[in-house]
């Protein structure tokens, strides 16, 4: 008799969920996820900037981004995608690389991009991010996230 697969469980408390409907195509949402002229414009919590941003946007290909705050403190990111599918979705491990260059907790990010409203207009954008190592770390993203789609949000408006 063959054995069962392992079950496995995520602990619900330690993964991130953000849904957002953006007035803008998907295309148009892809696009703006897979390039950095355009992440540079968006991606950070309001005030933040992104003066450096690097991506081999294909599966295995890596990203490193070094955001900063308004105060100037910076904020290392590196990440490899996993999953690209043109227009629908983008999957990727995401880390906090520290002072010394060592890489923090792994997650795995997955955006999920569909069709909403009349005629496709409009993209519904779902962000799932997991297994962060506590609720605090869970927190920090939401608001980081948060910050991001909404400068997101009203950067492809005007596109």
């Amino acid at each position: 008799m063959a054995a069962s697969p392992e079950l496995v469980i995520e602990p619900q408390d330690r993964v991130l969920v953000i849904t957002r409907v953006l007035d803008a195509p998907r295309a148009l949402v892809f696009k703006v996820w897979s390039q950095p002229e355009h992440l540079v414009r968006w991606w950070g919590p309001q005030g933040f900037t992104l003066p450096d941003c690097t991506l081999e946007f294909h599966p295995g290909g890596a990203f490193r981004c070094l955001m900063r705050s308004p105060e100037g403190s910076e904020h290392r990111m590196h990440g490899v995608y996993k999953d690209i599918v043109e227009p629908e979705k983008i999957s990727f491990s995401w880390t906090w690389i520290d002072a010394e260059g060592q890489p923090g907790h792994e997650t795995l990010v997955t955006v999920l991009l569909e069709e909403a409203g009349e005629g496709g207009a409009k993209t519904k954008l779902t962000l799932h991010q997991a297994l962060f190592e506590s609720v605090t770390a869970r927190d920090a993203h939401n608001g980081g996230w948060t910050g991001s789609f909404e400068r997101l949000a009203a950067y492809v408006a005007r596109l």
